[in-house]
């Protein structure tokens, strides 16, 4: 890339991290230096590149979207991670998400339904030196038990319930955050707690649109 042209994002990140996330209520400091230190640019095609950090979703692969930055920041906030967290990612997408969440915790166990972004995805992060993202091709709505429990679990597409399995993978103490609603494309975005065995609570953050969770325990 060009000198001016890696100016030009430059530019665009501190106006992103300095009007869509700090301007809209953003405080967390580890997701605002993750939010600027991971090149949004490299996860989309070439021909949006220009368009990197404008505030809102983005085109990838197999019809999917990247969600647009203050989402992905919103909803990484609302997981009030620590750096010892392990935690799961439901639609790995392009792997932006998990990058940035890669940037905050100890190891990001990432799970995508469609083969073509799990296998792009996982070469993108590895070429870009991303070591503690796993992904994995699989059905994101029954979770990835094989490393529960999770201190955090986000989930990147709309769900019509929240799906069991994902709820009996978290951790006592970790929390959940995943869109819902019975519309496919629009959704409340609510924040799940596990405070005990058997008991947990949860409250509505925001209305979103995703891409609908496709799965056994989905749509």
């Amino acid at each position: 890339m060009k000198p001016a042209a890696m100016k030009a994002l430059d530019r665009q990140r501190d106006v992103m991290i300095r009007e869509h996330l700090l301007g809209r209520g953003i405080r967390d400091q580890a997701v605002l230096n993750a939010m600027r230190e991971v090149p949004r640019e490299e996860f989309i095609d070439e021909r949006f590149r220009e368009d990197a950090y404008g505030d809102h979703p983005l085109p990838i692969d197999e019809r999917q979207t990247i969600s647009q930055p203050y989402i992905v920041a919103y909803m990484i906030e609302a997981l009030e991670l620590d750096a010892a967290d392990q935690v799961l990612e439901i639609g790995t997408g392009s792997g932006y998400a998990a990058a940035v969440l890669s940037r905050i915790v100890t190891n990001v166990y990432s799970v995508e339904r469609l083969s073509g972004l799990a296998h792009s995805a996982r070469k993108r992060l590895e070429l870009l030196g991303y070591t503690n993202v796993v992904v994995h091709e699989g059905d994101g709505t029954l979770g990835w038990p094989e490393h529960a429990p999770y201190d955090a679990i986000v989930v990147t597409a709309g769900a019509p319930n929240v799906p069991q399995p994902l709820l009996e993978q978290l951790a006592i103490g970790g929390r959940l955050v995943i869109p819902v609603g019975q519309s496919a494309d629009e959704q409340l975005l609510a924040l799940v707690r596990r405070v005990s065995e058997r008991d947990y609570r949860s409250k509505q953050l925001c209305g979103v649109r995703f891409v609908p969770l496709i799965g056994s325990a989905g749509w």
